[in-house]
């Protein structure tokens, strides 16, 4: 079954340990959740050399999928909780989403309460 409501996708790059700030601040601001992935790279404020090669650090990659209605709340808590105004801390950025699968057991929640 294929929702009709448009949803967002809430992604957001942290440093390997931050993931746990990031899903919490999304809950507080109404999202159900999120998955967190491994992830590795840098940006120009990370950049170490070792023994002449380039290290990249592990990073927590957290997918938020939100309703289009919350997207920019839960977007906001995010950038506060994990101060993503500061240069080196990580990147957020939202991908709209039209269709989505496999999320009825939300839906029936919300219509139980």
């Amino acid at each position: 079954m294929v929702g009709s409501i448009q949803h967002d996708l809430i992604v957001t790059i942290v440093n390997k340990g931050d993931a746990e700030k990031v899903v919490n601040a999304s809950r507080e601001a109404g999202a159900e959740g999120g998955t967190i992935l491994l992830g590795r790279g840098t940006g120009i404020h990370e950049q170490t050399r070792l023994f002449g090669m380039l290290i990249e650090p592990q990073k927590d990659v957290i997918l938020t999928l939100v309703k289009r209605q919350i997207s920019n709340q839960v977007l906001e808590a995010i950038i506060q909780r994990a101060d993503l105004n500061k240069p080196g801390r990580g990147i957020t950025f939202v991908i709209p989403v039209d269709r989505v699968a496999g999320i009825t057991h939300l839906e029936q929640i919300k219509n139980k309460e």
